[in-house]
């Protein structure tokens, strides 16, 4: 029969071994979407093609219910750049393009919203004018003028 103590042991052993199995993945996904990033960076290719080619194999690699947002991947290949730095030492150049100037993005936002404002402001004199050419058209009357007649 299991006493309490065996039962403790049991579910102790049970939670590292979850632990550990639902950890690795994740923790071997950032190392490598790290090695995948600064090998394309440093084989020349541009940002977007190096974080994306990176990004979708932290996103497929890890395992579960949620899937790993672009931040927490960005934050996975920072910490593997950051914890083995002689390996990935011609790579922390890159990493400034993973967080962008946040005030920058702000900055903008703040423009874009501007510019789709203006355009409903221009779109709504826009239609005002027509209705008023309309309301204009239907009340002249159908009948032809002919300025020439006095």
């Amino acid at each position: 029969m299991l006493t309490i103590k065996d039962l403790k042991i049991f579910f102790l052993l049970l939670g590292f071994i979850t632990n550990f199995s639902l950890l690795t993945p994740k923790v071997l996904a950032g190392s490598f979407g790290a090695e995948i990033f600064c090998t394309m960076r440093d084989g020349g290719n541009d940002h977007e093609s190096s974080w994306e080619a990176a990004y979708s194999y932290i996103k497929r690699q890890k395992g579960g219910f949620f899937k790993t947002s672009p931040k927490q991947a960005a934050a996975q290949i920072i910490e593997t750049v950051v914890r083995e730095k002689d390996k990935f030492s011609g790579c922390v150049e890159y990493l400034d393009k993973l967080y962008p100037d946040r005030e920058l993005q702000r900055k903008l936002k703040k423009e874009e919203i501007e510019k789709k404002k203006e355009a409903n402001e221009e779109e709504n004199r826009r239609k005002k004018i027509e209705d008023l050419i309309e309301e204009d058209n239907e009340s002249i009357s159908e009948e032809s003028f002919d300025r020439y007649d006095y």
